[in-house]
């Protein structure tokens, strides 16, 4: 075997240690809230896509917006267009749920924490994983997380319509709590999703000169500044989308029913 071979090998190989970790703290914790936070997304997108109960005048669940067909009641529709007709009579969560979903999954932050709390690889730093060999995201499927950068921009307008679907319930609710559940809930979205790694970059990650681009500049400071709590956005911004996906749900089942609801 040669040098240059015996090396490649030796890079596809785990570091090979006799105890699982040195770590006396409870490393543990943090893989396992991840593991319990993300499952639970998974457990309740599921049962939102197939609920019917997604609109009340004039609230819709972030989960089914945009609604862009004839099934979907008249105001649920986005600016009152039904693009896809009547052919279309599924549920509208599993028209749009993969454009958000995708943009998650494929999110650099997401990848780091079901990497560790669903594959253990590894669960925490300094903790030895199951996997003997490590390839990266050089083979299928993961590969395909690369393709994050244009989930980015079709996130981009899924945070717009939740913006437009909050702005519009508050115009025409301006004293219910639903409104302002959806406006704080678009508002951590978008600090989310222009806090993108792939956002940074577009702005201003391959310029050498920021002084020739002062308007590239400032805007990746922004987003810059919107990046350093990307990890808190996009835990604020999951739990936020549920909260205000399940409060439409139950103003529309009856459940709440409070004058200012």
């Amino acid at each position: 075997m040669t040098q240059t071979t015996a090396e490649s090998a030796a890079r596809k190989q785990r570091a090979q240690i006799r105890v699982r970790t040195l770590r006396t703290d409870r490393w543990w914790l943090a893989p396992a809230f991840t593991f319990a936070g993300l499952l639970l997304f998974l457990i309740y997108g599921f049962w939102a896509i197939f609920d019917k109960s997604y609109f009340v005048d004039p609230y819709i669940a972030p989960f089914s917006s945009p609604c862009l067909a004839t099934s979907c009641p008249e105001g649920a529709r986005l600016f009152g267009l039904a693009p896809f007709g009547d052919w279309y009579t599924l549920p509208p969560g599993i028209l749009i749920l993969g454009l958000p979903g995708g943009f998650r999954l494929t999110c650099y932050y997401y990848r780091k924490a079901y990497y560790r709390s669903f594959w253990l690889s590894p669960p925490a730093c300094a903790v030895a994983e199951p996997h003997g060999k490590y390839t990266g995201e050089t083979r299928l499927p993961l590969i395909l997380q690369n393709i994050h950068r244009y989930f980015f921009y079709l996130a981009i307008v899924i945070g717009l319509i939740l913006t437009y679907d909050a702005v519009l319930a508050l115009v025409h609710k301006p004293a219910g709590l639903g409104s302002w559940i959806l406006l704080v809930n678009a508002a951590l979205i978008l600090c989310y999703t222009f806090g993108c790694h792939s956002c940074r970059h577009i702005t201003a990650g391959r310029l050498t000169h920021f002084s020739r681009h002062p308007l590239r500049y400032k805007a990746w400071t922004l987003v810059s500044k919107l990046n350093a709590r990307h990890q808190q956005f996009a835990w604020a911004s999951l739990f936020s989308v549920m909260i205000a996906d399940l409060y439409v749900r139950l103003v529309a089942m009856g459940v709440i029913n409070f004058p200012f609801a």
